[in-house]
């Protein structure tokens, strides 16, 4: 429905200026000369209105809904709930489409292929995330019975819907995000789990391996298992599981992908088997669904619940209340929702699955004064999702009683053990929150805070330091806070190594990067238990962290429970330059050329184009990027004369050699700027003496400037960089996220 009014008495949100930037950018409606055509409170009011005033369909409503809608913003700008990216950019507006996950079946046939293909595009531009499962398709040079020919197998298609997501923008505002999964028991898996050993390739896929409790078995007892023809369902042939899954681990220690999933675990948590197998998750993992399936997320931020004058310092009423209003908000949410397809609405509705997560939990660790890696904390958050999932679960009981339970209920497991009846099939999901934990202003999902500063990109390239707020109370309680103090923890992003500093202050601010695996593992666990759904979390590993680390991961992943795992192993992406197409570095002294290292081109890529004036005409450079490092180059003189263009060119092609060749972009500027020429120029940022010199004058400003940094050290060109404002980015929860600016690869 439509929003209501704005009235004039609500509460002004309260937001930093991350927040603002993030809601400009990304949030606010804009106009066809991109300008808001709202402000923040109409934002919220927007959402909350439109979303309150489905309450008017149901006649049992106990609420009033524009009682309601007051209730909803309030609990917004509170920052105490925030629904999904989609909900918030698209309640109340023509589009209309609030949800975030969805899954599409991909059938063994051209047909189905191509219809998954177009649905997604639609899904994307409507601003969802797509899953696929690719194990229904036949092998790579199986018979294809209708036309005599051959196959050419999963990954060659996983190329084209890829293809396609790449021309399609997500609501005009961020770029489709996928889920691709292979059982490991398909014929063409070796290829999958090799299938993004190359940097940049796949760049629009997350990647995960389904696996089976037979095939883990297998492992464990160093057997054989067999790879079965998904159009036949005979055994083609058996190989060594535990050569699989050294495979499969080696590439997670090289890029981070695949992750892995576990197959049979989801579908026993399936609460409508009657409806079909769960083959495939939303992009980060956390959302199983079966085919046409989509779901909307919330997320509860617990940084607002913490209460000192409470027993346990947890304010267990006011999270009841919240929980109850964000299940309802959330069930509203499915019948606000205009699904891109029919099939899509009738699923939707029929299970009218929902997932109520939290956000925020390290920051309530924090101000609790426990460690993220100690047994109390893990204590601690079983309690709080059991109390989630219990609340929750009342709340769409109540939903139930008013509305009727969600129609495939007579499916359901709940239905044959006498459970409910429930108005959601599902009810709690721990997504990502990257986004919108910055507009809360609190930390991401489950994850400990990546690190406890970050600079932020402000006017004319200025970059501000910003230092936890918890950790900074902490110290001018403790009377250690000062400038110099703060300007150190920017430049580490860690107190660990801070002798100087209290011990129980370095325990309780700890990092990803302080925190053992088994304590990712373990808290991912501990959420999981009390999950309806799955946990989005990313066991983030040092760059020293070796190939039999992943493989422990990946094994205590599996005896712990979980449901899937991620890892990413800081700096991995970097590690690829100098190795071969089966990732190994290359050994063989034939090998040993100019062009081994060379990275191939990837068949999109996308970059600027600067002007600069010389002393010779209008130079226009154009620099492509890809995971946002400098790439290639090509260099465009506008002045006539064949001898100037052929150098222009020249120079171009050799840089790109140098970038292509994994030479750092700091040693390229070292090289040609600076270069004199006969026709030097002046223009209003200095002056430029020539062509190479004006290359590596614009390579210079665009990668390496660290103005006014106060004296933190910005990252290496290693690292990943936000191709929005050339920060930093990190991996948590399954995707890349930008924390100064709110930009993220998967939405």
């Amino acid at each position: 429905m439509k929003p209501s009014p704005l009235p004039a008495d609500l509460k002004v949100p309260i937001l930093n200026d991350n927040a603002k930037t993030v809601l400009n950018k990304r949030y606010l409606q804009k106009g066809g000369d991109g300008q808001p055509l709202e402000d923040y409170k109409a934002m919220f009011w927007r959402v909350a209105s439109s979303i309150a005033n489905e309450e008017q369909k149901y006649e049992q409503s106990s609420l009033n809904a524009e009682e309601l809608a007051r209730i909803f913003y309030d609990m917004m700008i509170e920052f105490k709930f925030l629904p999904n990216s989609p909900t918030l950019m698209n309640a109340g507006t023509e589009l209309g489409q609030l949800a975030a996950c969805f899954v599409l079946p991909v059938g063994d046939s051209m047909e189905e292929i191509f219809d998954a293909i177009k649905y997604a595009a639609l899904i994307h531009k409507s601003g969802g995330g797509t899953g696929f499962s690719f194990s229904r398709l036949r092998a790579k040079a199986s018979r294809v019975g209708s036309t005599g020919g051959i196959a050419s197998g999963p990954i060659s298609f996983l190329k084209i819907f890829n293809t396609a997501t790449e021309q399609v923008k997500q609501g005009g505002t961020r770029r489709g995000a996928n889920m691709g999964i292979l059982r490991v028991d398909h014929p063409d898996i070796i290829d999958f789990i090799r299938a993004k050993e190359r940097d940049g390739d796949l760049n629009n896929f997350n990647l995960s391996i389904g696996l089976t409790e037979v095939f883990m078995q297998a492992v464990e007892n160093d057997d054989e298992y067999p790879l079965i023809a998904p159009h036949t369902g005979k055994e083609k042939d058996r190989i060594k599981a535990r050569d699989v899954f050294s495979l499969l681990v080696h590439k997670a220690w090289e890029s981070g992908d695949p992750g892995i999933i576990f197959l049979d675990r989801i579908n026993r948590d399936n609460p409508t088997p009657e409806q079909g197998e769960i083959e495939s998750t939303n992009p980060c993992g956390e959302q199983p669904l079966l085919p046409y399936e989509a779901c909307n997320l919330g997320s509860i931020n617990l940084d607002k619940f913490y209460a000192p004058e409470s027993g346990d310092g947890v304010d267990w009423q006011g999270l009841k209340q919240t929980i109850h209003l964000s299940v309802r908000f959330l069930d509203n949410v499915i019948d606000a929702s205009r699904y891109p397809l029919d099939r899509i609405t009738e699923m939707v509705r029929k299970n009218r699955k929902i997932g109520l997560g939290v956000m925020g939990w390290a920051d309530l660790l924090f101000q609790l004064e426990i460690p993220y890696n100690s047994h109390k904390a893990l204590v601690l958050a079983e309690k709080i999702m059991e109390f989630v999932e219990k609340e929750s679960k009342s709340a769409s009981k109540i939903l139930a009683s008013e509305r009727g339970p969600f129609p495939g209920y007579d499916d359901s497991v709940y239905a044959r053990q006498n459970f409910g009846p429930y108005r959601n099939a599902t009810t709690t999901t721990i997504a990502p929150t990257g986004t919108l934990s910055i507009i809360a202003g609190c930390s991401s999902g489950v994850e400990p805070v990546f690190a406890l500063s970050f600079t932020r990109q402000v006017m004319d390239g200025e970059r501000l330091v910003e230092v936890n707020p918890h950790l900074e109370a902490a110290l001018k309680k403790s009377q250690d806070h000062s400038v110099g103090l703060m300007e150190s923890i920017a430049r580490k992003g860690s107190i660990s190594k801070m002798d100087f500093l209290s011990r129980s202050l370095r325990d309780v601010f700890v990092t990803a990067m302080d925190i053992s695996p088994e304590y990712h593992l373990k808290m991912q666990a501990a959420f999981q238990k009390y999950t309806d759904n799955a946990v989005s979390k990313t066991v983030n590993l040092p760059h020293e962290a070796t190939i039999e680390d992943i493989w422990s991961i990946y094994w205590m992943a599996y005896e712990m429970g979980c449901k899937g795992v991620t890892v990413y192993r800081d700096g991995c992406k970097s590690s690829q330059v100098l190795c071969t197409g089966d990732g190994q570095k290359a050994k063989d002294s034939k090998e040993k050329t100019v062009s081994a290292g060379v990275k191939e081109r990837p068949d999109i890529v996308y970059g600027f184009t600067q002007k600069v004036r010389t002393g010779l005409g209008e130079l226009y450079l154009t620099v492509n990027e890809v995971d946002g490092k400098p790439f290639e180059v090509f260099a465009t003189i506008g002045r006539s004369g064949r001898s100037i263009t052929a150098k222009a060119e020249a120079i171009g092609r050799l840089v790109s050699l140098a970038l292509r060749s994994g030479v750092d972009v700091r040693d390229v500027v070292k090289q040609i700027k600076g270069i004199g020429g006969e026709h030097p120029v002046f223009q209003k940022k200095g002056l430029l003496l020539s062509i190479p010199d004006a290359v590596g004058w614009v390579l210079e400003n665009r990668y390496l400037q660290d103005k006014k940094m106060k004296g933190s050290d910005y990252k290496s060109l290693h690292k990943p960089v936000c191709p929005d404002c050339s920060g930093e980015l990190v991996f948590q929860e399954g995707c890349f996220v930008c924390n100064s600016c709110g930009y993220t690869k998967c939405g």
